[in-house]
């Protein structure tokens, strides 16, 4: 562990985060002391939000681990803080730390939804399910005051466009009023995570979530609405909460969730570091056993990138979570495989300046 990157447990209360190291982009790094060893009560850190406006907002993919070709993010960066969050190192992208920068600087993207309005409005654009919420989350604290993640809801619905939504926050239960008009043709679906029912594990894992308890209430408010939900048992952390697998998903089920889903831990670039330092103060007893785990899945290496193994690992404690899962759904009735969102309904609205039909 970097000592020089660690930061004052005090200035970083409800934060994910111990340290803030310079991003793999950043070439200046330069550390900060005015000579004086008195010690001095500093603020904690506040989070802040940038803007920006993108020219394009559809990325695609061609990951055969995923069941999209293409997603949108409303925002950069994600104040929830999940210590464990696979989309960390983009941050360093922006020159900003995958730590504590990526919870406390955030890029907020206002115009977002007239950029997809344009994308989708393109003649050559082709209907495909379009999702949300795969690198950051659209329903962090921030969405409250900004709205974004909405405002491109409602694009989406004027479209008749299908989406897969995926979150943490409840957030979500806001926007029942688009969702549920929007499930009832058949162009919705929610995915709800859920890592932990511990309540204690779950604030210090992921310090700015709602907690388990909070996420189960919004599964059963969506699916009252009739909104499909999917419980998400992700990321599962061997020796830490795989135990509670069984547990989540009989919650789950009982909310009123259709599906469920599972992806073991992953530590891509500098989520390694920043996990096994949070492990380090949180649960140095489990550290090595929970290390140990992750590597015997991943051919002996902290992760393993290849597609098809990245999201589960292999192995005999791969293949174990995975006929527990499969034994809980059966008996649950979860689906793990749903039917696909229709694409047939997409229509193009009229667009300023567009040329009015004669018939």
């Amino acid at each position: 562990m970097d000592q020089a990157n660690l930061i004052d447990e005090k200035r970083r209360r409800a934060r994910g985060a111990v340290s803030n190291a310079a991003g793999r982009f950043d070439l200046a790094r330069s550390e900060d002391h005015d000579g004086w060893d008195i010690p001095e009560d500093r603020p904690a850190f506040a989070t802040t939000v940038t803007e920006e406006s993108p020219r394009s907002l559809i990325t695609y993919n061609r990951s055969p681990d995923l069941p999209f070709d293409r997603s949108i993010n409303p925002y950069r960066g994600c104040e929830h803080g999940c210590i464990y969050c696979f989309a960390r190192p983009t941050h360093a992208y922006l020159g900003l730390s995958p730590g504590l920068d990526f919870e406390t600087r955030l890029v907020a993207r206002p115009t977002a939804p007239d950029v997809l309005r344009r994308e989708l409005g393109a003649k050559a654009y082709k209907v495909a399910t379009l999702a949300i919420g795969t690198n950051t989350d659209p329903y962090q604290p921030v969405e409250r005051d900004r709205g974004i993640t909405r405002a491109c809801l409602q694009v989406l619905a004027e479209f008749n466009h299908p989406v897969g939504i995926v979150t943490k926050g409840a957030l979500v239960e806001r926007d029942i009023d688009i969702l549920a008009p929007m499930a009832a043709r058949g162009l919705v679906r929610v995915g709800i995570s859920v890592t932990t029912l511990d309540d204690d594990l779950s604030r210090r894992m992921e310090p700015r979530v709602p907690l388990p308890r909070r996420r189960l209430a919004a599964i059963k408010r969506l699916a009252q609405a009739g909104i499909p939900v999917r419980v998400m048992v992700s990321p599962i952390v061997p020796g830490l909460t795989d135990h509670e697998l069984d547990s989540i998903l009989d919650a789950a089920a009982e909310a009123g969730a259709d599906a469920a889903s599972w992806i073991m831990l992953r530590l891509p670039r500098e989520v390694s570091p920043l996990w096994q330092e949070w492990l380090a103060e949180h649960e140095p007893g489990r550290a090595g056993k929970i290390m140990a785990r992750l590597r015997d899945m991943h051919g002996g290496r902290d992760y393993d990138p290849r597609w098809g193994h990245r999201m589960r690992g292999e192995g005999e404690y791969a293949e174990l979570i995975g006929r527990r899962f499969k034994a809980a759904c059966r008996r649950l009735g979860l689906k793990d495989r749903t039917a696909k969102l229709r694409t047939d309904l997409f229509t193009r609205p009229p667009m300023a300046g567009d040329q009015l039909s004669l018939f």
